[in-house]
């Protein structure tokens, strides 16, 4: 091993970059618009509101592909809920840390900003969420580990 990097969630090594660096860049440009929408509302709602739909039509997506592609591991693979879009044991502890970690700050952003500015456009910010979870269960589907089926002992 020695000469070797580890690979890390932005590595090129790692499967399912693309979808944290995807995850990332949605909440950093998510979080950072919306915080300058709550600050100068006129200027920025309409924009704001816009990227929300977005990233809310993309977590829908990813959410039904990651349906999809879980329904066909899971003929030969124990998926659970958890693991799909928690990524509780299915990830590496990076990717679980920093796809969940965008997934909190999306919450947070959503809230803060839609808490501050109530029954304006910042409200659909609340949908951002969906973007992040569905992105967790995404990476799940494709990328993570799952015992195989009859692997486990079973009770009852």
């Amino acid at each position: 091993m020695r000469g070797r990097v580890a690979p890390t969630p932005t590595s090129p090594n790692r499967a399912g970059t693309p979808i944290v660096l995807a995850v990332l860049a949605g909440t950093a440009v998510f979080a950072a618009l919306a915080v300058g929408a709550a600050v100068v509302p006129d200027a920025l709602a309409l924009a704001s509101a816009i990227l929300d739909l977005v990233l809310f039509g993309l977590g829908l997506v990813a959410f039904s592909v990651a349906l999809v592609v879980a329904a066909g591991r899971s003929r030969h693979e124990e998926l659970s809920v958890s693991g799909l879009f928690l990524l509780t044991g299915s990830a590496p502890g990076d990717v679980r840390r920093l796809l969940l970690g965008a997934l909190v700050v999306q919450t947070a952003a959503a809230l803060a900003t839609a808490g501050v500015r109530p029954f304006t456009p910042l409200a659909f910010g609340v949908l951002v969420p969906t973007f992040g979870l569905g992105a967790c269960g995404l990476w799940a589907a494709r990328h993570g580990s799952f015992p195989s089926k009859g692997s486990s002992t079973r009770v009852g």
